[in-house]
């Protein structure tokens, strides 16, 4: 039986913090958060041929280990070799990033956490997106949502202290058509408006998902709670997106009807990622997952009501990142070559193929 140590509590210096998924988007924003309030940090690095080196190379990673975070080779789905890090590091705090398809892969590391006998004070599954509970998307976002809760009903079950984070949408534009948004550059052609446009949803920087995340996993109010972040100010539709990012531009840009029906034929085709991520944007943007429900549970607590000294970067001050990295001399008059997923500034264009690494919802 797990025995949380609720008499001993964590500090800064002493909360020694795993992160599994730190070169993914959401994890790298999740260890930077973690080495600038000052916690021992230590990244799980998948071991195996090819991927130690590939993960140690990257330039992510790097930054993250010159600035003090320490590697920690390995694979999650090794439960024992999971309870031998932890037990060896004296890991107190676990959080855990893995992309939608290593969603499973987290039951090992749960029963790891639970045989070390009380060592770690919280742990954090990947989710970092919508309530999986409330939620209720088309196939095949469902299929997700459904390994998700099946994890949450574990992790409950084994008596492990957890935080559930739900965070909503990434700070950037939602596109229905690609599996990883946040890297992209919003629209320089035509926006694609889903429906009327009008439905709202949270959208929040990487940076203050990260920030808020450390404070949570030392926060006695969130021990055993489900997070949510439902700042009034991030509050905004598509509509509302579009008319931001065309003041950034100074220009208007077309607008492009995506029906109710054309992302549920998207969903219906089954491409794995891709039909996830349509099947998801209906349930934002048409169903309204986001703000269709109330926090009336005993479980769930909001961010700024937790933390009332609370600011949040603006999605102006997000799209106006975006903007500095455009080169309007080669970017917005002719498109990238078709081999080119990537401008020398390292962002992805919207109209370039892009890698399934994290669907954060």
């Amino acid at each position: 039986m797990y025995q949380h140590r609720e008499s001993q509590t964590m500090s800064p210096a002493e909360g020694r913090t795993m992160i599994i998924g730190s070169a993914g988007f959401i994890g790298w924003f999740l260890a930077d958060a973690c080495l600038q309030s000052g916690r021992p940090t230590y990244l799980l690095v998948r071991s195996g041929p090819g991927f130690a080196s590939r993960s140690l190379k990257s330039s992510k990673i790097k930054s993250l280990v010159d600035r003090g975070a320490t590697i920690l080779h390995g694979c999650v789905k090794d439960g024992e070799l999971m309870e031998k890090l932890i037990r060896e590091n004296k890991i107190e705090v676990v959080i855990s990033a893995v992309g939608g398809d290593c969603v499973w892969d987290q039951i090992h590391l749960i029963k790891a956490i639970k045989a070390t006998g009380g060592l770690v004070k919280r742990f954090l599954p990947s989710e970092f997106g919508h309530d999986i509970d409330r939620a209720e998307p088309v196939e095949p976002g469902l299929m997700m949502y459904k390994e998700k809760r099946k994890v949450r009903r574990l992790i409950e079950e084994s008596g492990v202290p957890y935080t559930y984070i739900c965070c909503n949408s990434i700070a950037a534009w939602p596109y229905h058509d690609h599996t990883h948004p946040a890297d992209l550059l919003p629209p320089l052609d035509r926006f694609h408006i889903y429906a009327d446009g009008s439905v709202k949803a949270y959208f929040i920087a990487g940076t203050d998902i990260g920030k808020f995340t450390m404070r949570a996993v030392e926060d006695p109010r969130t021990l055993n709670k489900t997070l949510h972040f439902q700042p009034r100010t991030n509050l905004l539709s598509i509509n509302d997106l579009a008319r931001i990012w065309e003041s950034q531009l100074g220009r208007s840009l077309p607008r492009v009807t995506i029906s109710e029906d054309d992302l549920l034929s998207a969903a219906k085709e089954m491409r794995i990622p891709q039909s996830i991520v349509a099947a998801l944007t209906h349930d934002i943007f048409i169903t309204g997952c986001q703000v269709n429900y109330n926090l009336d549970k005993p479980t769930d607590v909001e961010v700024c009501s937790l933390y009332p000294d609370a600011s949040f970067r603006s999605i102006d001050d997000c799209f106006k990142e975006f903007h500095a990295k455009i080169d309007d001399s080669k970017q917005t008059s002719k498109p990238p070559p078709p081999s080119s997923n990537s401008n020398k500034n390292g962002i992805i264009l919207a109209g370039s193929k892009t890698e399934a690494v994290f669907i954060t919802a």
